[in-house]
């Protein structure tokens, strides 16, 4: 599989993303969730012209690139112009949406003297494994690749293919020849052609390239729903999908941002409006999961890769939802998404899917478990909603006691109940105590970079807002008609935890300032490990609102974080 590090575009609708490069190779298509899966190992496009070569549209030497989205809308923009043969090249993507389609519209200019005859190519190659083998069948305006549980056909509005090759692709595409006598065959990566014909000086040429992704049916099925698809009217979809997301701009501009008048104000702009056409692309409308951000890196080379749903990440980004009129989308995260994937303990485990299923883990993060009580309660905070509060106070409830439990046992406070016993957890603890020579019941914690084990700052900073979360649901729910009248023990239990909560977050104060203070550099140390500072620490101040930011300890840390942190290029690394 290919390396692809960077998208510089994204594309989407409620079941299908798309990423690009700022020169608009296509590098990942994701159905029916944007985390899960991915079909493609690339998907290459070029132009003979003449008796050229194959020139790619996303990389060659005589190509210059521009990339712009259409106005406040999700609809991709990349001009290319190549200017040995003057041709200029129009590259239009969208996705359709209520098809899984995404529509490729290439025109063509001429912008030359002399004639262009010329031909355009598809080499796509999908993802495969001997346990799922891609196959290849050819159509007359394209071609069909399939698995046992998926096809993608690539296929053409209006214009039959010149040639195409199942086979051998590799070895003969970059010649621009391609042929073979196969009309079906067992290959990864397959190319078809279509013949443009002349394209004379000034003249102007069209053709749409559509996407299709299904499950595999029998085969008249598959090729009469490529024949509905061909049928549809891609100008109105165009339109459609234009206005859709112009509409969605104006419905969630929730800060009101008026025109700018400076291009600095433009800029700001610009950014905002993005991130508002970003964050339903981000996020599987059925669940209300949100990835960190789509797909980087497959095979490892760089990072341990985003496209999936952190707790931490998404309750921050729900912050940002609420601001611009998302709440819904919020609300179905909470009480759907965090209900779902919840263990029978209470905690979270780091990240999941965005269907709620368990994503590949290495480790512990209690940071992930906290952040779900403070952005319910922050959620709260925005729409003053206590039914919501309501349905989600068990959920919060079974991660308070989880997070009491393991402060007690990790910051040596007396009180702990006794849990069941567990191999799994055994050997993991039995494990942590050989390496760090202390005996603890529950699992020790990554930091909030998934680096260092141990005991961190931002890590109880996180766990003390989350028992200030939880103290005001209970002042929330009880302030006007009390959720708890009528039953007594309830409101006595309430009552013994809030007091309970309370000593605890003196404890975790004090611990701090005990432990993860270094009073020789009159400074915050981000653990109790290698005591070295990184922003994380700020964490304590903004957003869990642990100390103040004009404490004299913080404003000493603060500003030992800018001299000592800050890079030549004005950046503050982690570490």
């Amino acid at each position: 599989m290919e390396n692809k590090y960077l998208n510089e575009a994204i594309i989407g609708n409620k079941s299908m993303l798309a990423t690009f490069t700022g020169k608009g190779e296509l590098q990942r298509l994701y159905f029916p969730s944007k985390d899960n899966r991915q079909f493609i190992n690339f998907f290459h496009t070029g132009v003979k012209i003449n008796n050229s070569d194959l020139i790619y549209l996303h990389d060659d030497i005589n190509n210059v690139y521009k990339q712009y989205y259409d106005t406040d809308t999700n609809v991709l923009n990349t001009e290319i112009t190549n200017t040995y043969f003057n041709l200029k090249v129009v590259q239009t993507d969208f996705i359709m949406l209520k098809e899984n389609v995404m529509v490729r519209r290439y025109i063509f200019l001429n912008d030359g003297t002399i004639d262009l005859n010329t031909k355009f190519y598809i080499h796509s190659e999908l993802l495969s494994d001997n346990n799922n083998l891609v196959s290849c069948k050819v159509i007359d305006n394209g071609m069909m690749q399939y698995a046992h549980d998926f096809s993608v056909s690539t296929f053409a509005k209006g214009k039959n293919i010149l040639s195409h090759q199942i086979n051998g692709s590799k070895e003969t595409i970059k010649r621009g020849e391609i042929n073979d006598k196969d009309y079906i065959g067992m290959s990864k990566d397959s190319s078809i052609c279509y013949d443009l014909g002349i394209i004379k000086p000034q003249e102007k040429k069209t053709l749409d390239i559509l996407i299709l992704i299904d499950g595999n049916k029998n085969v008249s099925t598959m090729e009469d729903e490529i024949d509905r698809i061909t049928k549809i009217d891609l100008n109105k979809e165009y339109n459609s999908a234009k206005s859709y997301w112009r509409k969605y701009v104006k419905t969630h501009n929730g800060l009101n941002l008026k025109e700018p008048e400076t291009s600095y104000e433009e800029r700001i702009y610009e950014i905002y409006k993005r991130s508002i056409l970003l964050f339903p692309l981000l996020t599987n409308h059925e669940t209300g999961g949100i990835i960190a951000a789509p797909e980087v890196d497959e095979n490892f080379t760089k990072c341990g890769r985003y496209a999936y749903c952190w707790p931490r990440d998404a309750v921050f980004v729900t912050k940002a939802m609420d601001i611009l009129k998302m709440e819904k989308e919020t609300e179905k995260f909470y009480k759907n998404f965090c209900k779902k994937t919840q263990s029978k303990n209470g905690m979270w485990e780091q990240r999941f899917f965005t269907d709620g299923s368990l994503a590949p883990c290495w480790g512990y993060q209690i940071d992930e478990t906290a952040s779900v009580i403070y952005g319910v309660y922050e959620h709260y905070k925005h729409t003053k909603s206590e039914k919501f509060l309501k349905d989600n106070l068990t959920m919060c409830e079974k991660a308070i006691d989880f997070l009491k439990k393991y402060v007690k046992d990790w910051l040596g406070i007396e009180g702990i109940s006794e849990r069941e016993k567990d191999v799994v957890k055994e050997e993991i603890e039995e494990e942590t105590k050989q390496r760090t020579g202390k005996e603890h019941k529950y699992h020790i914690s990554y930091d909030l970079w998934e680096m260092c084990e141990g005991i961190h700052l931002y890590s109880l900073a996180s766990i003390y807002s989350a028992f200030e979360s939880i103290l005001k649901i209970y002042r929330a729910l009880g302030k006007n008609v009390s959720e708890f009248e009528n039953n007594r023990l309830k409101e006595e239990k309430i009552q013994k935890n809030e007091r309970e909560i309370e000593k605890i977050q003196v404890e975790i104060k004090k611990y701090i300032n005990e432990n993860l203070y270094d009073e020789s550099k009159k400074t915050y140390v981000r653990n109790s490990e290698d005591k070295k500072m990184d922003i994380s620490i700020l964490g304590a101040v903004t957003p869990f609102n642990i100390f103040k930011p004009k404490e004299s300890k913080i404003k000493n840390t603060v500003e030992s974080i800018n001299m000592h942190l800050r890079t030549y290029t004005g950046r503050i690394p982690k570490i």
